[in-house]
């Protein structure tokens, strides 16, 4: 991806200090975040330069799919470029504002990617030939909304857990790296998470069996 490509609301041309890149190679990420606020372009492509690779390694580690991650490394530098007041140093690095955008828009794809297969696949078994169940695929879709809203139940670090082991297909240990945490903290996590979702489920008369392993 070119940097012309992420930025369509604010003219990336609009550079009227006429300042190039090299101008924003020895400054920091703040006075970088500054002049991008003032329509500066080339501090972007240098902010783009420095923090797109790590952007984009872990849309794809969380993805797996390099098409999804680049949507998702552009979704992110467009908002930065759009509404840069967002970020707050104060609150930590620009990375780590960045990566956290990231980690959050690819984690809501993926749930979006899920939910887009689910369909599919319905709409699909909607149209076998005469015999197909349509009773069960009624109760089907009453179970997988009351699992939705059961997962919303859950902690923000229980769900994101959750949603890279089941929705993501990750391992322990791929989430444990995603996250940034031990395995072990993982792994209580995840049964933590999947035993408030069996008992949230049997309160309201849905009974499921969760697999802990």
């Amino acid at each position: 991806m070119v940097i012309r490509e992420l930025v369509p609301l604010r003219n990336l041309d609009d550079n009227p200090s006429g300042a190039s890149v090299d101008d924003f190679r020895d400054v920091s990420d703040a006075a970088r975040v500054v002049a991008v606020g003032r329509f500066r372009g080339p501090a972007l492509a240098e902010i783009y330069r420095r923090h797109a690779d790590a952007a984009f390694g872990l849309a794809v580690r969380i993805l797996r799919d390099h098409t999804l991650a680049e949507e998702v490394v552009q979704e992110v530098f467009v908002g930065f470029w759009n509404d840069p007041e967002k970020f707050d140093l104060g609150r930590g690095t620009l990375r780590s504002y960045l990566m956290t955008n990231v980690h959050s828009r690819a984690i809501d794809l993926l749930r979006a990617e899920n939910s887009r297969r689910i369909r599919e696949t319905r709409r699909d078994n909607l149209s076998v030939a005469p015999g197909y169940d349509l009773e069960r695929e009624v109760w089907e879709l009453t179970v997988a909304e009351q699992v939705r809203q059961a997962i919303e139940t859950l902690s923000d670090d229980e769900r994101r857990a959750i949603e890279l082991a089941y929705f993501g297909g990750h391992s322990y240990r791929q989430v444990a790296a995603l996250l940034e945490e031990p395995e072990g903290t993982v792994k209580s996590r995840i049964r933590a998470g999947l035993r408030r979702l069996r008992d949230e489920l049997v309160d309201i008369g849905i009974a499921a069996s969760w697999a802990e392993n």
